[in-house]
């Protein structure tokens, strides 16, 4: 009989100007997915530029940030090789305002961090990637 091969955990990536929002970001996918994440935060997107590969499972970014756009920050993990199917870009703004930012396609969601239904959504497509 063979053994199931544990999966490996999957690599979150969050980048919020918000120490505060990292911080609950972070509690957040370690309390739901215990032992299927790995979670790095940056509150500062600069800081985070090195770290951005293709072997990121979830980069979620704020779009508004001291120093860089997360339009740009989008733009820069794409070109090094991330998914748009694996970033997830968090606002304040109206959903109105990010899908004008973000066209179909360049991310996978992009989701105003206050709105009830839009958290909702929020947990879907993250249980969704969590447990591929």
């Amino acid at each position: 009989m063979s053994t199931p091969v544990p999966s490996r955990a999957k690599r979150v990536v969050i980048v919020d100007d918000s120490p505060a929002y990292c911080d609950l970001w972070s509690n957040f996918m370690l309390d739901r997915y215990a032992d299927s994440a790995q979670v790095e935060t940056y509150s500062h997107p600069y800081d985070a530029l090195p770290k951005i590969d293709a072997s990121i499972d979830l980069l979620i970014v704020d779009l508004e940030m001291p120093g860089m756009d997360g339009k740009k920050f989008v733009d820069y993990a794409r070109q090094k090789g991330l998914s748009p199917r694996r970033i997830i870009v968090t606002s304040s703004h109206s959903s109105d305002v990010l899908h004008e930012r973000f066209r179909i396609g360049e991310t996978i969601a992009v989701i105003n961090k206050t709105e009830p239904k839009q958290q909702e959504a929020f947990l879907m497509i993250l249980d969704s990637i969590m447990r591929r």
